[in-house]
């Protein structure tokens, strides 16, 4: 199944680049591009792509805005894409308050081009993208930076209800690693990291694996600057 992706960013030459890029890949197929958050919203309601590509920094609406616009719709607009955020270190706040927004993860705009490539893949196919090296560092500084952002209910007092297996999941995917890593590391069957998964996310009232990483560090799980 082809995957499709419009690029919302205000820079032409960004959008040409990412578009000439992806459009080279059998399976993904660019079906439009627009300068600022609003008219990405209009053009993804308008033709339905499976992932957006969102800059951060835009004029008319910025791209934490569009993300919100995407991802709570209003009555009537049943479409909602996958929101792959991109950025650069310097807007750690409006990162972290896209994942909490519900986008599917971010990826830095310097990033090599097989990253963009993967990462739409990884969004579209309906996991979060939390690229390991990076994404702990930035996680662990948005968490430190914003102590009173934790969900209702107390964090912390939310992880009893977890088996000790299931927080040991926990811990390793906000440390960045992925199922097939997890698996190796506990000696466990991929899908069976998959189902622990599944069980924390329903247990903790999470959408994803993104808002699972925020919520380790929220609650105290991981500490931030945890290598």
């Amino acid at each position: 199944m082809t995957i499709r992706v419009i690029i919302v960013d205000d820079q032409a030459m960004v959008r040409a680049g990412f578009a000439a890029l992806l459009t080279a890949q059998s399976d993904i197929d660019v079906v439009g591009e627009a300068p600022d958050g609003r008219r990405g919203v209009e053009v993804s309601r308008t033709v339905h792509p499976d992932v957006v590509l969102m800059d951060v920094r835009m004029p008319e609406m910025d791209g934490l805005a569009a993300a919100r616009e995407l991802l709570t719709p209003p009555a009537g607009v049943v479409h909602r894409p996958k929101v792959l955020m991109l950025t650069t270190f310097d807007v750690d706040d409006y990162v972290y308050e896209a994942l909490r927004a519900g986008a599917s993860g971010f990826l830095l705009k310097d990033a090599p081009p097989a990253d963009l490539i993967s990462a739409v893949r990884v969004v579209a196919a309906g996991d979060a993208l939390l690229a390991p090296s990076v994404t702990r560092r930035l996680i662990a500084d948005f968490a430190r930076q914003r102590p009173g952002a934790a969900p209702a209910g107390g964090p912390a007092l939310r992880l009893n209800g977890l088996t000790p297996r299931e927080r040991e999941v926990l811990e390793l995917i906000a440390r960045g690693l992925s199922n097939q890593e997890i698996a190796a590391r506990l000696v466990l069957a991929e899908q069976t990291v998959k189902t622990h998964i599944g069980r924390v996310l329903a247990k903790l009232g999470l959408r994803d694996r993104a808002q699972a990483v925020i919520f380790a560090y929220e609650s105290g799980l991981v500490a931030p600057g945890d290598a």
